[in-house]
């Protein structure tokens, strides 16, 4: 059975089985591999995806548990017009190796859609799961604290 999922705005039809998680749609069938597979038990949180704005680790949802609008690392900004968050990341050289930085982002602007001014705890608590084997900890911290300055001034 097709299900219809819109996915960064745009309207899909994915011809799957209802247990495919969402990870293997969005990499294997759309070819949207910037959500990256790295633990496939919701442990690293480079799958991270927002649906319905909520970041969810797309490892452990099935196709059929998809209840609203996926955006992925893909739909937050265009090449010519990277959101806030990505430039922030950018600014701040927060990434090393780069694997696990589509999740750390993703995770990142969920926090800042609910919590436009976070804390060092607020971000520590958001981020705890979102592993980064290259230790750029402080640099992500820094970058969100830079991209809630700069989403307030908007």
């Amino acid at each position: 059975m097709a299900r219809v999922l819109t996915i960064n705005g745009t309207t899909r039809s994915i011809n799957l089985p209802d247990d495919v998680p969402l990870l293997w749609v969005l990499r294997d069938e759309l070819n949207l591999t910037g959500t990256k597979f790295g633990c496939g038990v919701a442990s690293c949180g480079a799958c991270t995806v927002h649906i319905n704005g909520e970041a969810v680790r797309s490892c452990q949802i099935a196709l059929a548990d998809v209840d609203g609008p996926v955006t992925t690392i893909e739909g937050l900004g265009t090449p010519d017009d990277i959101a806030v968050i990505q430039q922030a990341w950018v600014d701040h050289q927060v990434a090393q190796c780069g694997y696990c930085q589509s999740g750390q982002i993703m995770q990142a602007a969920a926090l800042l859609a609910a919590n436009p001014a976070p804390t060092d705890t607020d971000i520590d608590d958001a981020m705890h799961g979102n592993l980064c084997r290259c230790g750029t900890y402080p640099r992500i911290r820094a970058a969100i604290h830079d991209a809630a300055q700069r989403l307030q001034k908007v």
